[in-house]
């Protein structure tokens, strides 16, 4: 931007950036949707992608000839027709025999979490979940008044005897433990086959709930995902997945796979929240996987991601200073990179503004605001030239503030480092 400098872009941003107390995305993404900034924070599938000219047919038949219906009211659970074709949608995964009775619609995946927080969570009420975890989570979850408490991962996901260990210090108040097992958001680590099994015995010894949370599973790089925990018990596990992520966000369309006791309770709830979801938003899904090629979609989605993951995994490698780890992510949206010590992603944002650069801090995924000496970044939105354009500008900024250390000493304290890839050096956890 012509006549603005970089100390210009420091006074501009860095208040805000510091001030990072209630959500660590939310005062992010005011800046770093901005047109000048490579963002590599957010979560946002390439809808150019889509056949956007498909699309908006389909939802002008939607609007001219079933207008009567789909701009109406709904049903709190959501339509028949909807839930039949998420149990096929299911069903491709490995989760057969569901029933759409079983099925709940809900805004979006964090409609979802909501609910199953309203249902379970009383205030000072633990909830487990992966360290790190879903900072949209980590919101439901506190404003419940639940503790989380963090179970750690390494390179292979949710560690057992970790697991373990923290049911039994918890001392019996748990509710459930929340996971994300395939192409971990924001770790991008994958739960093994081995740990699947281990882990749903652990919880069924002692009677803990599973919600598992699935929003990318459809999107595999390397062959087919690792079958969902739900498709391996049906009793104690809540599934919960979106169309936002293989579809569109915007429609605000995800569910619930509850166990049967639970689903009428679970509409309750829903309908004393939102009183119906989007019969329209419902419609358009229902029209998408009825009438378009939607499979075939997915797969283009799968193949421009895992270009731009190698992008991102390759300009990690080509520009980043020594002593920083990454995971390799076989799915999804993320990399979870681990900085050299001493540095501190949440203090070195100003920096990365002022650069033009954006990342989500990992202190943003730790219920007790640890992991600053981690960050996420994004490959799903930003062409590959951007990608590695990004990288660079990040890497200039780490080189900066190495040098700030080298000079004046380490600028934060030991820190949690979360997974480690499997191919780079570094400790799995700290």
């Amino acid at each position: 931007m012509t006549g603005t400098t970089q100390d210009d872009y420091t006074d501009r941003y860095a208040r805000r950036v510091r001030g990072m107390t209630t959500s660590e995305i939310r005062a992010l993404f005011a800046v770093a949707s901005r047109p000048e900034v490579v963002s590599l924070a957010g979560g946002s599938p390439y809808i150019a992608a889509l056949p956007l000219d498909a699309v908006g047919e389909m939802m002008s038949k939607l609007a001219t000839d079933m207008g009567t219906t789909s701009l109406q009211y709904g049903i709190g659970q959501g339509t028949v027709e909807l839930r039949e074709h998420i149990c096929e949608v299911m069903a491709l995964s490995g989760i057969t025999g569901a029933s759409p009775d079983d099925v709940v619609v809900t805004v979006g995946g964090q409609q979802a979490l909501d609910l199953v927080a309203r249902l379970f969570l009383d205030p000072g009420d633990v909830v487990l979940a992966e360290g790190p975890t879903y900072v949209g989570a980590l919101g439901v979850f506190q404003a419940a008044q639940a503790q989380v408490r963090h179970v750690a991962m390494d390179a292979d996901g949710l560690i057992p005897a970790a697991l373990e260990e923290a049911i039994t210090a918890a001392a019996g108040r748990i509710k459930f433990l929340y996971t994300i097992p395939t192409f971990q958001n924001p770790a991008g680590v994958t739960l093994t086959e081995e740990r699947r099994e281990e882990i749903l015995d652990i919880c069924e010894r002692y009677g803990l709930l599973v919600v598992e949370d699935d929003p990318y599973g459809m999107l595999s790089f390397e062959g087919d995902a690792p079958r969902p925990l739900r498709a391996r018990r049906r009793e104690g596990v809540f599934y919960l997945s979106t169309f936002s992520k293989t579809f569109a966000p915007g429609l605000r369309v995800g569910w619930i796979l509850a166990p049967h006791a639970v689903r009428e309770k679970l509409v309750m709830a829903s309908e004393a929240n939102i009183l119906c979801p989007s019969a329209f938003a419902q419609g358009a899904v229902t029209q998408y996987l009825a009438t378009m090629p939607w499979r075939e979609q997915v797969k283009t989605y799968r193949e421009i991601y895992r270009e731009r993951r190698d992008a991102l995994l390759e300009a990690l490698r080509d520009y980043m200073p020594a002593g920083t780890t990454w995971t390799r992510p076989n799915g999804g949206l993320f990399v979870w990179t681990t900085l050299p010590p001493g540095l501190d992603s949440k203090a070195m944002m100003p920096r990365a503004i002022a650069a033009r650069v954006a990342y989500v801090p990992g202190t943003g995924f730790y219920a007790d605001g640890t992991g600053a000496g981690n960050m996420r970044l994004n490959f799903s939105f930003p062409p590959p030239e951007r990608i590695r354009e990004g990288v660079r500008r990040l890497a200039g900024v780490m080189e900066q503030e190495l040098a700030l250390r080298a000079v004046f000493g380490p600028t934060t304290p030991h820190h949690r480092r979360g997974p480690a890839a499997a191919d780079t050096p570094g400790p799995d956890l700290a």
